[in-house]
């Protein structure tokens, strides 16, 4: 997984609405590029409305918010829809993002080891260096981890 202080890798992806989103479109903004298991899931429905409640207070900070899951882009209008969500979602259906990123591992449940989204938010600056990891994100306290409230 990558560590602050690393520059953030360029990707190239389609957003909820098929229109391609690059890290490099984003340059000269501050980045929250968030990873996450699944739409519409207790833990990833919090975090995202979490980040949704305090989108202004982001974007006074000069953040741009952007989610990365490995759901569809019909899931992702879904998602977006149901939540009133005002920031794009990724939709990284063959984990080449999370790869980029580190997020794609090994994980454990009950016994059971399968590929999949470790949770994470990468903190990007003007520059596109990654100024901080957060790996153990609290989904109902997001922003204040990101605002380092």
């Amino acid at each position: 997984m990558l560590e602050a202080g690393q520059p953030a890798p360029d990707f190239n992806a389609v957003d909820q609405n098929g229109d391609p989103i690059s890290l490099s479109q984003f340059r000269g903004k501050k980045v929250v590029l968030y990873f996450y298991p699944r739409d519409n899931t207790p833990g990833c429905t919090a975090q995202a409305c979490d980040l949704r409640d305090n989108y202004e207070r982001l974007q006074a900070e000069g953040y741009q918010v952007i989610g990365v899951s490995t759901d569809t882009e019909k899931k992702h209008q879904n998602f977006i829809a149901k939540y009133d969500l005002p920031f794009p979602l990724i939709a990284d259906t063959d984990n080449s993002v999370h790869e980029l990123f580190g997020t794609w591992q090994l994980k454990k449940n009950y016994g059971k080891e399968y590929m999949g989204t470790v949770r994470t938010t990468f903190l990007i600056d003007e520059d596109g260096t990654i100024t901080d990891v957060i790996k153990k994100v609290k989904t109902k306290e997001h922003t204040a981890q990101i605002l380092a409230e």
